[in-house]
C-alpha cells in the first residue's frame, strides 16, 4: 500500500486530506511540525509528502532542504496565496510540485499521483521512446519527430525538450531548466528560456493554444502528454 504523510499544523487540512486518501487506497501518516515530520520520514519512510511550508518550528522549507540532504521522496508543497518566492525556493529545493491554499482535493490528488509516479520512473529505467500526441521523443537516437517527419532542433533545443520531456507532468522551474541545459551560472537568464520555449512551440506544438508544453507565470514550464480521447 502506498504511504503518504501529511504534514499540516491545521487540523482541519489533515483531517480533509487524509480522509481523501484514505478512500483512495493510500495508507496516511500525520505530522504537525517540522521535527515531528523528519522523524516519520526517517522511521516509516512515506512514498510521498504533502508538506505545509507555515510550520511552526522548524518551517517547511527547512525541512524540505533537510530532506534533500538524504533522501529523494517525493514532495508536494502547500503553499500560501501570497508565498510566489516560496514557492520558487521550495522548487528549487526539489520538491516535485506545489498546491496554492485554498486547494480543491481533486488537484492535490492529481499532483500526487503525478509525483508518484515520476519517482516511479526515477526508480525504473525511464522509457527511451516518449510520445505525446504526435509527437515522439527517441531519447537513444536523439531524435524528435511530428507526425512521423524529423523536426530540426538545435542542440539547445533539444536538451531542453529532452529535460522537460524526462520530467512529464513536473513542474521545472527556470532555474531547473537554465542550470541543466545551459549550465551552473545561467539559474538567472529567464529571458533565454522565453526565446527557446517559443521557438520549441512553433516546431512541436500549438503557439497559439499550447498542448504539450505549458508555461506556470513565474514559475516554469511543464511537458504534459495530452489525454488520447
Amino acid at each position: 500500500m502506498t504511504r503518504v504523510l501529511v504534514v499540516d499544523d491545521e487540523p482541519p487540512i489533515v483531517r480533509a486530506v487524509a480522509a481523501n486518501l484514505r478512500v483512495r487506497g493510500f495508507e496516511v501518516l500525520t505530522a504537525a511540525s517540522g521535527e515531528t515530520a523528519l522523524a516519520a520520514v526517517e522511521t516509516h519512510q512515506p512514498d510521498c509528502v504533502v508538506l505545509d511550508l507555515g510550520l511552526p518550528g522548524i518551517d517547511g522549507l527547512e525541512v524540505l532542504r533537510r530532506l534533500r540532504t538524504w533522501t529523494q521522496v517525493p514532495v508536494v508543497v502547500l503553499t500560501a496565496v501570497d508565498g510566489e518566492r516560496d514557492k520558487v525556493t521550495a522548487l528549487d529545493l526539489g520538491a516535485d510540485d506545489y498546491v496554492t491554499k485554498p486547494f480543491g482535493v481533486a488537484e492535490l490528488m492529481a499532483r500526487i499521483r503525478v509525483a508518484l509516479r515520476h519517482a516511479r520512473v526515477a526508480v525504473a529505467d525511464r522509457p527511451r521512446v516518449i510520445t505525446a500526441g504526435a509527437v515522439t521523443i527517441d531519447l537513444d537516437a536523439k531524435l524528435v519527430t511530428r507526425g512521423g517527419t524529423p523536426v530540426r532542433l538545435t542542440p539547445i533545443e533539444y536538451r531542453l525538450v529532452e529535460t522537460l520531456a524526462t520530467n512529464t507532468g513536473r513542474l521545472c522551474t527556470h532555474r531547473f531548466l537554465l542550470e541543466r541545459v545551459w549550465g551552473p551560472g545561467y539559474g538567472d537568464e529567464s529571458h533565454y528560456l522565453r526565446v527557446y520555449m517559443a521557438n520549441l512551440r512553433k516546431k512541436l506544438d500549438d503557439p497559439s493554444a499550447p498542448q504539450l508544453l505549458l508555461t506556470e507565470p513565474g514559475m516554469g514550464y511543464r511537458f504534459v502528454v495530452p489525454d488520447a480521447g
